[in-house]
């Protein structure tokens, strides 16, 4: 189903009222797997790239989001589907869309015509997700094998056409552009598959463990080994290669797509690294220390992510000698300044996953017998000049003993209580770089989206305020006694970023049902009544109304995001399209986590829950949202409204 389903001035509308709330960004939140195929296309899993995708996004444009917001991209493993997991600067190719190999010309004609169908009638049906997955990835890799087969054969023929010539002078631009990386990815699965082992710890203590970071004395021995794989390795090499200069072509045609939808495409900047760039950046890392999150209000244990630590004692090198010794930008940056680069080259705007990873990272001691306890006495990186448990870190401490709260935990937002202006440009060395690639690369510092949510460490909220940024404001997790909560909506500043949700949390679907079970249902609807109904008098009788109805509750809980001060409202797919099933569930190991799919049917569906209040009515959620703001407002938007109620109506079936 695509856009002519719904009202031809559906766009329209919602663009005057976001105006009119002072509404700058609109964005829809959805990651890779997730996206909707024609079940012609569809192998288990979902793609950006598909030709389902692409109705699913005019979908979008029609509809008035302004942006999507994606997951990571990297790739993944057949054993760990979690996108926060995969490859910092390969893509993955489980999102090549096969499709285009058969019916582009550009491609060649790379797979036989009927492949994909064939494929996709042999796709699992398993009620396991994660054999769906682990089949998708195989058919995959084996349609890929295909098509790298195809392309080798016909480039090597003296009668290559002129599709695949071109091809192959695309591909040989993509390799030499690409090296850096590619080489070390590529690497990777080589020696993983020479040793039969798909984990590099077991031989981390060898040489090929510590390729890219040799002992001194094992340099020459380093370089000798990875020129002798590389030339061992040539056609595995350039298989890693082409796999990923297909992915890489798809995505900037999807670039081109959203552009010309007048989409902004977000792209995430995860935290953690991969066990392949665990191995290929190895050098970069502090040798004893791991990240995690802290204790915190959304996770009361702490997490142990089992994540690399960047060393700041490689932030900086000296530049020169003598007299006029100073400082340049040391390996840590130049990887950051190079990861940057190729993301703000392919996104508008990016999430920052955990940003205080990136100011104040909780770190934990590595090798230890229980992660969680280790984790749960961990430190700041940068905040722990003094203690006893931790006294490696006073070296890379940048506060004084003075500045610390001894009288709360020290992973508590308060804990350091004062900084200067030089202390605060020290913290934000590594944020610096993403804000300085984002200027160079021509993007705007307000797509820069921290993801900031139970907590805010006092360090990473002064990085934050130096470039004018936002943080998160999920409303499901508002505490309706506190009226200081930081997820309340009348708590929330300009340029902060409103959600009812994302990709960690229930559906708002789901947790009206919750709220109807628990009976919390009339304190939601009072807490709702007060910021949608300026007046006094009929809050009782507004609120009644919301507690009677979930559906109408629901929608008004959308609402609430759009008559804050905010100017950015994010909406998680599952929230808009009315399903209620959980994406991930944060903490946990569970093969349901990654997997949740928009169906093939979904517009159909969409529209039937639209019908009973059973999802998210744009129109009716902004024309609640602009009531909000008392009799003049409704004076003002007179004609705006009217119009927004006739065409929820519509969307209703009246």
């Amino acid at each position: 189903m695509s856009s002519a389903a719904l009202p031809e001035n559906h766009r329209r509308l919602v663009t005057q009222a976001l105006a009119a709330l002072d509404v700058r960004n609109l964005v829809l939140s959805i990651h890779d797997p997730s996206f909707p195929n024609l079940p012609r296309e569809d192998l288990g899993r979902g793609s950006p790239y598909s030709e389902g995708a692409a109705c699913f996004l005019e979908v979008a444009h029609a509809l008035g989001f302004t942006g999507i917001q994606l997951g990571p991209q990297g790739q993944t493993t057949e054993a760990n589907a979690s996108p926060y997991d995969g490859t910092l600067f390969s893509r993955n190719i489980l999102n090549v869309a096969l499709a285009p190999l058969e019916t582009d010309p550009a491609w060649g004609g790379l797979l036989p015509p009927g492949r994909v169908a064939v494929l996709a009638k042999t796709r699992s049906r398993s009620s396991s997700p994660g054999e769906r997955y682990r089949q998708a990835f195989r058919t995959q890799l084996a349609a890929l094998d295909e098509a790298w087969e195809a392309f080798q054969w016909r480039r090597a023929s003296a009668e290559a056409s002129p599709a695949i010539r071109t091809l192959a002078s695309r591909f040989a631009t993509f390799r030499q552009r690409h090296r850096a990386w590619l080489l070390r990815d590529a690497l990777f699965d080589v020696l993983c598959e020479e040793k039969q082992v798909p984990d590099w710890r077991p031989w981390a203590d060898s040489l090929d463990g510590r390729l890219w970071s040799p002992r001194p004395g094992e340099e020459s021995a380093a370089a000798a080994r990875v020129a002798e794989l590389e030339s061992r390795s040539a056609f595995a090499i350039e298989r890693y290669a082409f796999f990923q200069f297909l992915v890489h072509a798809q995505h900037e045609v999807l670039r081109e797509r959203t552009a010309s939808l007048k989409l902004k495409l977000y792209g995430d900047l995860q935290i953690g690294f991969s066990p392949r760039d665990a191995w290929a950046w190895q050098g970069l890392f502090l040798r004893t220390y791991l990240m995690g999150a802290p204790p915190s209000r959304t996770n009361p244990e702490g997490q142990p992510w089992n994540y690399p630590v960047l060393d700041p004692e490689q932030f900086f090198e000296e530049d020169g000698a003598g007299p006029s010794m100073g400082f340049r930008a040391g390996p840590v940056l130049r990887f950051m300044d190079a990861r940057m680069d190729k993301m703000l080259a392919e996104y508008d705007g990016l999430r920052l996953d955990h940003p205080h990873g990136l100011v104040c990272p909780w770190v934990y001691r590595a090798n230890q017998l229980d992660p969680l306890r280790a984790v749960q006495h961990g430190a700041r990186l940068f905040s722990s000049p003094d203690l006893s448990d931790h006294p490696e870190l006073a070296r890379h401490a940048l506060v004084s003993p003075a500045q610390l709260d001894r009288a709360v935990p020290r992973y508590a937002d308060g804990e350091v209580t004062s900084l200067t202006d030089e202390q605060v440009r020290r913290y934000s060395v590594l944020f610096d770089t993403v804000v300085a690639a984002s200027r160079r690369n021509g993007r705007d510092l307000g797509d820069l989206l921290c993801e900031v949510l139970s907590t805010l460490p006092y360090p990473l909220s002064r990085v934050m305020a130096r470039y004018g940024l936002g943080r998160f404001r999920v409303t499901q997790k508002a505490d309706l006694r506190n009226p200081a909560d930081v997820y309340r909506s009348e708590n929330v500043a300009a340029e902060d970023w409103m959600m009812v949700g994302n990709h960690d949390t229930q559906s708002l679907w789901r947790l009206v049902g919750d709220w109807q079970w628990r009976g919390t249902l009339r304190a939601q609807a009072d807490y709702l009544a007060t910021r949608l109904c300026p007046e006094v008098e009929q809050r009782e009788a507004f609120a009644r109304t919301l507690a009677s109805d979930p559906g109408r509750l629901a929608q008004a809980k959308l609402a609430d995001l759009f008559a804050s001060r905010a100017r950015n409202v994010m909406v998680f797919f599952p929230d808009l399209l009315g399903m209620t099933e959980t994406y991930n569930e944060p903490g946990t190991v569970d093969e349901r986590n990654w997997s949740l799919r928009v169906p093939s049917a979904w517009m159909t569906e969409y529209r039937e829950r639209l019908r009973v209040d059973a999802a998210m009515n744009l129109p009716g959620v902004l024309a609640l949202a602009l009531r909000a703001g008392g009799a003049p407002a409704r004076e003002k938007h007179r004609e705006l409204l009217a119009g927004l109620d006739r065409l929820a109506d519509t969307l209703r079936g009246g």
